[in-house]
C-alpha cells in the first residue's frame, strides 16, 4: 500500500470491494465507540487519533491486522487467544466475521487509558 495516501478513503479504496466492506465496518465501529477521534494514515495504515494513537488497522491478503498497542491486547487477552496475535497486534482472518463488538471495547479501553496519561500529563506541567 501506498505509504503517501491522503485519507482512510483511500487506503480502503485500493481494496476489492469484500475487503472494503470490512474495513468500513471496522472503520465504522471506532468511529462509534471513540466519535471524538481524528483519523489518519500512520506508518500507512489507517489510524484513529485521540490523546495520541488509540488504534491502527490494516488489510493484508488472509487477514486484517488490529493494532490497539501492547496494552490493548494484554487487557483482552483472554477474548484475543482465539486468533494469531502478537505484542502489540492481532489477526482477524478475512473469511471469518470480524468481532466488531470487540473491536468496540478494545477502543473504549484505549479511550480510558489514553485519558488517563493525558490527565498525567497535565497534573505534571
Amino acid at each position: 500500500m501506498n505509504a503517501n495516501l491522503k485519507g482512510i478513503d483511500a487506503y480502503i479504496c485500493e481494496f476489492p470491494e469484500e475487503v472494503r466492506v470490512i474495513l468500513e465496518q471496522i472503520r465504522s465501529t471506532i468511529l462509534e465507540a471513540a466519535p471524538k477521534a481524528t483519523e489518519a494514515i500512520k506508518y500507512g495504515m489507517p489510524t484513529f487519533v485521540f490523546n495520541g494513537n488509540l488504534v491502527h488497522f490494516a488489510a493484508f491478503k488472509n487477514h486484517i491486522g488490529f493494532y490497539p498497542t501492547p496494552s490493548g491486547i494484554e487487557s483482552f487477552n483472554k477474548e484475543l487467544s482465539v486468533y494469531k496475535s502478537g505484542k502489540g497486534s492481532v489477526q482477524f482472518p478475512i473469511d471469518k466475521p470480524i468481532p466488531l463488538k470487540l473491536i468496540s471495547q478494545i477502543v473504549k479501553y484505549r479511550l480510558i487509558e489514553n485519558e488517563a496519561k493525558q490527565k498525567k500529563k497535565k497534573l505534571k506541567t
